[in-house]
């Protein structure tokens, strides 16, 4: 390998560690959401969690995400969440609905835990795989997960129209 190439590569190396490097301060205030079947458990089982704050989004009755959010934090008051008085009964119900849209696009389901900058669990997503956010902490203590799409399910069935 001549001294040129050898030089190409790594001034190519250096510029890729020096962007992964500046990369990772870009997403140090975000969290992660974590597949958990012990959350969608919980969810079809009516298992109510009194330190969390429920909200669902899109409609009332065949809501596209439903999500639990830790009562020290607090839910970013620019997105669409509609918090919801909670009790297993209307847990089951939620998610019982929930499940039947689902069916209808042959989808199903899922639970996820919401994972804070630290490493903690605050909560919970329960969706279909195509219902998508992200988690971002802001430094004045809200968290933003933004709601999906309120076309959600309408797009699954134009996918399935056109194959």
């Amino acid at each position: 390998m001549t001294s040129q190439k050898r030089l190409g590569l790594s001034m190519i190396l250096i510029l890729s560690l020096g962007l992964l490097s500046c990369s990772g301060s870009l997403f140090q205030n975000y969290g992660r959401i974590l597949p958990s079947g012990e959350a969608a458990r919980n969810l079809e089982n009516g298992v109510v969690f009194p330190e969390l704050r429920y909200y669902i989004s899109g409609s009332d009755l065949y809501p596209n995400a439903f999500i639990g959010l830790h009562r020290d934090y607090q839910l970013d008051r620019e997105t669409l969440w509609k918090e919801v008085a909670i009790t297993p009964g209307k847990l089951r119900e939620i998610v019982g609905f929930m499940k039947a849209k689902a069916f209808e696009y042959r989808q199903f389901q899922h639970g996820f835990d919401l994972i804070d900058t630290r490493g903690q669990k605050i909560g919970f997503w329960y969706s279909i795989l195509a219902a998508r956010t992200f988690l971002r902490f802001e430094e004045d203590g809200t968290v933003t997960i933004v709601t999906p799409d309120l076309d959600t399910y309408e797009r699954l069935e134009s996918v399935e129209d056109n194959p």
